[in-house]
């Protein structure tokens, strides 16, 4: 059969909207054919309601994370790949029915149910291909289409009270290209895996009715040389806001601190996407950090033209002012009203700190007039167990692991981070030099930049924004223009933090020149002659050490990737925490720097390729578990005592051979025992460790620390014996039941004794009941590649971890850990009742109950002469029948015969005429008429169509038709004679859920 060509409708005047379309490939104006007449009137479109506001509408910032329905796409298959770039099933051709899977009626039954953040890559088996060396060794780019494109589905409802309102969608960040089709319009694409982006859908909402979000993620590119996830990893919200509203992060507020004073320079951002000139006024109240006001001022009403934005600027004065510092972290809430009309019409919060930073260049790093070095860490954004899509609550559990080694700061390596990470880093006393991933004056290099800005501004957290990394091009007099753009963003939305960049072999050159703050990467004597020679700039080391080490292992050995954990102390710059640490710390000019890593990472499995596939960088694991070098900076970091011994003391094999006894302690003097017999006691060196070599023999190091002449610390390892038991603790004992929180579960691999065993690899499983789930798994081995979202995991060293998320329900959550042969560990943990942050609810289809053929039903595809076109005509795919039967009375719905190669129409259509007489049904929808029987569960049904057109016969040969010219009965020659349409079309129904 020859298929029918669009210009073939067109002829015909088949104009209507006709059937969800083209997903049968090549046979859609067949099914525009059969659906041109009968559908039911859509209803009047949402934007009819938008040119009356709705007075004294408020703003709702919804969260959008649950209830998502995901697939895997492909990116070289358009079959594969839901239809996209197939050019016969929508696409970009006509406006509203982009893809058959927008479609409300779309069967979503194969897809996955998943809530957000989500990433997708953590879930992919390894694959040893060196090219992936950097990703972790996880399937994703160009050549492994099929594990490179996700599609996310949610349906939701807006009440019918959001007419008149802006709904836009906001994203926090997905890997990597994000394209965006909302009720079956294409909305747009965002490309750029880490800063936000969001889009007004307000033109294609529905108030009153269902919704279908529908994004495709591509991860076939790649920002960088690291593992950076795949998917909606972060938050996505749902924002409703009056027409004449505060702009997406459109207030500021820095502050001027003088003694007993802090002038606030409130700057404010109002859009009117109304369909009328507004006058509006601003109104801002400041609450202190008990929640008092300190503070109201308000602007006179200005006017603001049709689709215009106006910018209000005041002052406000803060009588004895709360600094927020370190340790106290005092949050100030900025209230801004916007009143238009009369009402207030808008209400936008912004917490903030007062607080100063400066950097001087003799004397360093100041916070509030007082001398600080920065003590920070670089870190990218991956965890165990969840890849890129980490829970809230594991940003504030890895901000507190920084802080017990003295962290003080952290560097977003390298790129925006995730908004959840800041909320931690202000709440508890962290701050941040906040990086951008794409370093260009290039319109999307500058939006990246201005949306970092904008968004983190008014965080106390952030003290310096970093225009890149070890860009080679910074260095030279292009860097000079790219910079020198990407400062005046700064300038222009911030303007009181500094800028500085991560350089890579330079100080200073180029563009470098342009920062306020002198960067430096692994360049210790080159920066202590960048400050002779330059004196009045100040200095930073903006990345350093780089040393490498696996926690829990004292041997090197490549075949089997792993790391000793000695420091090579004798080093500067790259390789060594205690030479880089004694370095900055003995220079005053230097404000302080930046260690590579804080946390292990996936991917960059430096110093080893396969069967590595995390780096090996971090002082923490990918769990969390300190290595060695952590209780160095602890050591030196902090006030607290710190007495850490090691090695462990389990070296069978190895009587009599000499082995390196290291300790790390800030205590005045040291002295080291084996098996109760002294081997002499040292002083302990500032910013230096104390050593010995020791002639192994089982039995117990033990070190004792002395303080002011006095033992006041000690610390032991002893040679343990075998693996009997479980261990396992929660890092909390109370979490919130909103779905979203965490609990960390670490289980240790103990002897009888409680010692635990650092050399066992036991495989540990586990088991959640209660009000929780288990989301992940990990036991910080670079090594180990067992799933992350599997069941059990092995120990390392002694050491594993389960991550347990709660669910929205309060009760009790119970983990247990198993491993054979070992007594097993539980532990329980209480998840309270909360009142949920606003969300958007779940949306679930009603499937109607009762007897007989009441229910959800679909079609099935069965196979035929031409499965494509049956299918298609049955409506296998993008059809859904909701049936009630009341005696013999069948009546219902059927969705999804709207749509088509025009788009729209894509709305219910009523059930007429419907009969249920014994195994005989028959009803009529639109212009269909069905009949058939029961049969083995299911429902055998044909499918008449009553068609607003004819199809011609063949023409009539006649003898005095010449050899050349036209038809002789006048018939159109572009209507193939051949195609013939079915007097009826099978359709068999199944029972569905969804």
């Amino acid at each position: 059969m020859k298929p029918f060509s669009r210009r073939d409708v067109l002829k015909g005047g088949l104009l209507a909207p006709a059937a969800v379309a083209m997903a049968a490939n090549r046979i859609g104006p067949i099914g525009m054919a059969i659906q041109a007449a009968g559908e039911s009137p859509r209803p009047a479109p949402a934007s009819a309601a938008h040119a009356s506001a709705m007075p004294g509408a408020g703003r709702e910032r919804l969260l959008l994370d649950f209830g998502w329905r995901f697939h895997f796409g492909n990116a070289d298959d358009p079959a594969k790949d839901f239809g996209f770039g197939s050019g016969r099933t929508g696409n970009f051709q006509k406006t509203g029915n982009f893809l058959p899977a927008g479609a409300i009626a779309f069967d979503e039954s194969g897809w996955r149910s998943v809530d957000l953040p989500h990433d997708w890559a953590i879930e992919l088996p390894f694959q040893n291909d060196p090219s992936l060396a950097s990703k972790g060794y996880y399937p994703l780019g160009r050549t492994y289409p099929a594990t490179s494109v996700g599609w996310y589905r949610r349906v939701f409802e807006l009440p019918a009270s959001d007419a008149g309102k802006r709904i836009t969608l906001q994203f926090d960040g997905a890997y990597r290209e994000t394209m965006v089709v909302f009720n079956g319009f294409y909305i747009g694409r965002h490309s750029g895996g880490y800063d936000p982006f969001s889009f007004d859908v307000t033109d294609f909402a529905t108030p009153g009715g269902r919704n279908v979000l529908l994004i495709r993620v591509d991860a076939t590119s790649s920002d960088g040389w690291f593992y950076e996830g795949a998917g909606i990893y972060r938050h996505v919200w749902l924002v409703k806001t009056h027409p004449v509203h505060v702009k997406q992060w459109g207030t500021f507020v820095p502050a001027q601190v003088r003694p007993g004073e802090a002038t606030l320079s409130i700057r404010t951002e109002v859009n009117n996407d109304g369909k009328s000139a507004q006058n509006a006024r601003i109104v801002s109240t400041v609450l202190d950090p008990s929640g008092n006001a300190v503070g109201k001022v308000a602007t006179a009403a200005f006017p603001i033209a049709i689709e215009g934005e106006r910018t209000y600027e005041q002052e406000m004065v803060v009588k004895q002012p709360l600094l927020w510092s370190l340790e106290e972290r005092n949050l100030y809430k900025l209230v801004t009203e916007v009143e238009a009309g009369g009402e207030i019409v808008d209400r936008y919060e912004t917490p903030f700190g007062i607080r100063t930073v400066k950097f001087d260049a003799e004397k360093g790093f100041f916070l509030n007039g007082k001398s600080l070095k920065l003590k920070g860490t670089c870190n990218h954004q991956d965890h165990a167990g969840v890849g890129a899509a980490v829970p809230d609550a594991i940003q504030y559990y890895r901000v507190r692991k920084l802080q017990e080694m003295g962290c003080n700061s952290i560097r977003t390596s390298h790129n925006p981070p995730t908004p959840e990470l800041l909320d931690a880093c202000d709440e508890l006393g962290m701050l941040v030099f906040d990086e951008t991933r794409m370093m260009s004056s290039n319109p999307e290099g500058l939006s990246q930049f201005a949306n970092l800005v904008r968004r983190d501004r008014n965080r106390p957290s952030v003290f310096m924004w970093s225009m890149g990394n070890e860009e080679g091009q910074a260095n030279t007099e292009r860097g000079v223009y790219i910079l020198t753009a990407m400062k005046a963003v700064a300038t222009e939305q911030d303007g009181s933090r500094p800028v500085s960049i991560a350089p890579t072999g330079a100080i200073g050159t180029g563009g470098l020149a342009l920062c306020d703050v002198m960067g430096y990467n692994y360049q210790d004597p080159q920066a202590e002659a960048y400050h002779k020679s330059h004196p009045g700039n100040p200095v930073m080391g903006t990345e350093t050490v780089s040393a490498v080490g696996t926690r829990g292992i004292y041997i090197t050995d490549p075949k089997k990737g792993y790391v000793g954990s000695y420091d090579p102390f004798t080093t500067t710059g790259r390789a060594s925490a205690e030479g880089w640490w004694s370095f900055c710390n003995s220079r005053p000019w230097m404000s302080g720097g930046f260690v590579w890593t804080g946390f292990d990472y996936r991917g960059e499995p430096s110093p080893n390729d396969w069967p590595n596939i995390s780096s090996q960088y971090g002082v923490i694991d990918t769990c969390g578990f300190p290595k060695d070098t952590f209780y160095y900076y602890q050591s030196w970091w902090t006030s607290q005592p710190v007495l850490h011994l090691f090695p462990h003391w389990n070296w069978p094999g190895m009587e009599g051979k000499e082995i390196a006894v290291w300790v790390h302690s800030n205590l005045d003097r040291v002295e080291l025992f084996l098996n109760g017999q002294s081997l002499d006691a040292k002083d302990v060196k500032k910013d230096s460790h104390v050593a010995w070599v020791v002639k192994y023999a089982p039995g117990v190091i033990e070190a004792r620390g002395f303080k002011d002449g006095k033992q006041v610390m000690t610390a032991k390892r002893e040679t343990t014996g075998p693996a009997a038991k479980l261990v396992m603790n929660a890092d909390r004992q109370e979490i919130s039941a909103d779905g979203e929180d965490v609990a960390m579960f670490a289980v240790e691999v103990q002897d009888a004794q409680g010692r635990v065993v650092p050399i066992t690899d036991n495989e540990v499983t586990f088991r959640v009941s209660g009000t929780g789930k288990l989301i992940g798994t990990g036991n910080g081995d670079p090594t180990n590649q067992e799933s992350d979202k599997g069941t059990s995991r092995k120990a390392f060293s002694g050491l594993c971890m389960a991550i347990v998320q709660s669910a929205k329900n309060a009760g009790n959550i119970t983990v247990e850990a198993m491993s054979p042969g070992l007594a097993p560990a539980s532990a329980t943990v209480a998840a309270k009742a909360v009142t949920l942050r606003p969300q958007v609810e779940v949306w679930v289809r009603e499937a109607p109950t009762g007897a007989g053929v009441t229910g959800l039903w679909r079609p099935t595809i069965e196979a035929g002469e031409n499965p494509r076109l049956m299918a298609f005509l049955a409506g296998g795919g993008t059809m859904v029948f909701t049936l009630r039967q009341d005696g013999s009375n069948l009546t219902g719905t059927v969705e999804g015969t709207g749509g088509g190669f025009f788009g729209g129409n894509d709305v219910p259509i009523p059930i007429t005429e419907g009969k249920v007489d014994g195994n005989s049904v028959s009803f009529k929808a639109g212009n269909s008429t069905y009949s058939g029987t029961l049969k083995d569960g299911g429902i055998e049904l044909e499918r008449s169509i009553t068609l607003p057109f004819r199809i011609p016969p063949p023409p009539t040969e006649t003898a005095d038709r010449p050899a050349i010219g036209p038809p002789p009965d006048g018939s159109d020659p572009s209507i193939n004679a051949s195609w013939r349409l079915p007097r009826t079309i099978p359709v068999v129904l199944h029972r569905a859920e969804r």
